[in-house]
């Protein structure tokens, strides 16, 4: 059984039930638990439950201690390539958004990666719009063979790709693999994805147990908040790790709550994801969820990302750049959507030591080196 059919366990219609029904004492009673089932996750997710949120970040707190130290790894993103076939209606790379597309060729990726090197970082996330011509699963390829050179862990955030390509991925030195399904509503995520291979729902809801069954090290999923009602996307993307966690248990499977953030286009989100429920959302996933890693982009503010620090969140990005080429050329494109916290690698690992936490750089190294041609 795969997580589509998990997900008819749980019908939004049940969930909309449920929530409306959660008492004060329901969310008591499952704060004096150790262990939460999918149904004691959901009542963490409820209107009534938000009136607990400093119970729940105090519980959320230690509990991440306990599990991580007072660690936060380091990492940032690097866009190979903006060409995308795609229609969708909230994205800044959306093939019908005039914009001078770009990739990144071999020199490029060595300028690119030696800058961020400079930093100290060693985990890198690698990225594409969705074009099997400009980026195809060899070119991704070549390019994390090029760029093991620099670091020791690369993961990818591209479009979703079959068992076999992911393989061949870990085979070029690739070990953690970042999807977001954007939305599990299945209606919205049709009307939202008006062309191109993305709109296949199901394909893209299955990738991350086939990045899985392919032997990524690391795994991260999450929805896009802001296109569907706050609670439902995070109890499904809850959900979809509490699956893959048990599934495959030597994975490290975590969890992003990305926020819509301005981009090129007009699309305005129907559902805006407020501060308080997103300190909601990632206190609610560390209860549910202890191991699993909780990620914090910046796309959230400076203030926020220093607010929301001790409340579960893992990992950081840091010096991050949504452009192709953005850190080493002057002729950079238009990103895929705006940053808000712009602090350098050295500005967020000082912050993090200000505010007793270990900034940390490096947590992986495979035993084999790749050489490239």
């Amino acid at each position: 059984m795969g997580f589509y059919e998990v997900m008819a366990e749980y019908r939004p219609g049940d969930l909309e039930s449920f929530i409306g029904k959660v008492k004060p004492d329901d969310v008591r009673r499952v704060l004096g638990k150790q262990r939460l089932s999918p149904w004691d996750y959901l009542t963490l997710l409820s209107p009534v439950a938000s009136e607990f949120l400093e119970d729940m970040a105090r519980k959320a707190h230690e509990i991440t201690v306990r599990q991580f130290g007072k660690t936060i790894l380091l990492y940032t993103p690097m866009y190979l390539s903006d060409h995308c076939v795609n229609l969708c209606r909230y994205c800044g790379f959306n093939a019908s958004i005039d914009l001078r597309r770009s990739r990144l060729e071999p020199e490029d990726v060595d300028r690119e990666a030696a800058v961020i090197a400079e930093t100290g970082l060693k985990h890198i996330l690698i990225l594409t719009g969705e074009s099997r011509t400009h980026s195809s699963p060899r070119y991704i390829g070549d390019c994390a063979r090029r760029l093991a050179r620099y670091f020791t862990s690369i993961s990818i955030e591209v479009y979703p790709l079959e068992t076999d390509e992911y393989a061949d991925l870990v085979s070029d030195g690739v070990d953690g693999l970042t999807l977001y399904q954007e939305t599990y509503n299945e209606a919205l995520y049709d009307s939202l994805h008006l062309r191109g291979p993305k709109k296949n729902f199901s394909f893209r809801l299955n990738a991350p147990e086939r990045g899985c069954r392919a032997g990524m090290r690391t795994v991260g999923i999450g929805a896009l908040l802001g296109l569907d009602v706050f609670y439902r996307d995070s109890f499904y993307t809850g959900l979809h790790a509490w699956y893959l966690q048990r599934s495959y248990p030597e994975v490290d499977i975590s969890v992003s709550f990305p926020r819509m953030r301005p981009h090129a286009g007009s699309f305005q989100p129907g559902h805006p994801a407020s501060d308080r429920e997103m300190v909601q959302a990632v206190t609610a996933l560390r209860l549910f969820m202890p191991r699993a890693g909780i990620t914090l982009s910046t796309r959230e503010t400076e203030d926020f990302r220093n607010n929301i620090l001790p409340l579960g969140v893992t990992r950081m990005s840091a010096g991050s750049c949504t452009q192709v080429g953005g850190r080493s050329r002057d002729d950079a494109n238009t990103g895929q959507f705006d940053i808000s916290d712009e602090r350098s690698v050295q500005e967020m690992a000082r912050d993090l030591a200000a505010r007793g936490y270990q900034p940390v750089y490096k947590d992986w190294e495979p035993l084999v080196s790749l050489d490239v041609a």
